[in-house]
């Protein structure tokens, strides 16, 4: 029995004496969209969803970028993906739209302005 070893080890062993730390060995935090940039998303979603056009979305938080994709259906491949690149905010713009072919149709500094180009404009009933 003296042969056994444990599957995991406590993290308390694991830790080094002086505590947790920022080292390069600690993985990076996720970008994330926050509240006020996700509402505006889903605003645009919902409205997108009640005329028909869109049907289901996707949201995936990664270490470089958060990207919110829209489908047109559940079982198709994104029709627009709203990422958020917070390296590129000092340069072009850290929130772009990107169309189901790869095209950046929109990249700038201010969400609304950037989701913009996927708005429908009204039409006389």
């Amino acid at each position: 029995m003296a042969d056994i070893e444990p599957l995991f080890r406590s993290r308390q062993r694991a830790m080094p004496a002086s505590g947790p730390s920022t080292s390069p060995q600690s993985p990076p935090a996720m970008v994330t969209f926050d509240r006020r940039e996700l509402d505006r998303i889903l605003d645009l979603y919902g409205r997108m969803v009640a005329a028909g056009e869109w049907r289901d979305y996707a949201i995936n938080f990664l270490r470089d970028k958060a990207v919110f994709c829209v489908f047109r259906r559940a079982m198709d491949v994104p029709l627009y993906r709203i990422e958020k690149d917070p390296r590129l905010a000092r340069k072009q713009g850290a929130y772009s739209v990107v169309s189901q072919t790869g095209l950046i149709l929109k990249r700038g500094h201010d969400l609304p302005r950037v989701l913009a180009i996927l708005e429908k404009p009204l039409r006389e009933v």
